[in-house]
């Protein structure tokens, strides 16, 4: 039987996950993505806690009022650069979250690089 589109990222966001652990010196960069907005955690795992985050739906993002997804996505990703930079946190390891490297999320993860997150 045909797995289901949910099914299938589930599988890729496991084997994801088995390889790829945040530390509080390089948190892990978690990308969540619905219909309508973009979500993304730093996430120390070894302490199983999130350090940081931001989403589309926060109220300076919302107000911006950004074009398209893309763009939300990229302003997302400047925001969490900015509070990481914030919090002395230079590097990150990233984890899409069994999405495909394409489109928000890749816009997301330029966005963040120029704003000076390195992974």
């Amino acid at each position: 039987m045909a797995l289901t589109k949910r099914q299938r990222r589930i599988r890729i966001k496991k084997r994801i996950r088995k390889k790829v652990n945040g530390t509080p010196e390089t948190p892990r960069l978690s990308v969540f993505r619905s219909n309508k907005h973009i979500y993304v955690q730093l996430v120390d795992d070894i302490s199983e806690k999130t350090l940081l985050s931001a989403s589309s739906s926060d109220k300076d993002i919302v107000s911006q009022k950004a074009k398209d997804k893309k763009e939300k996505a990229a302003l997302v990703g400047k925001k969490i650069a900015d509070k990481a930079k914030d919090n002395n946190i230079a590097s990150v390891v990233f984890d899409r979250g069994g999405y495909l490297f394409h489109g928000r999320v890749k816009a997301l993860a330029d966005a963040a690089r120029k704003g000076g997150l390195k992974f």
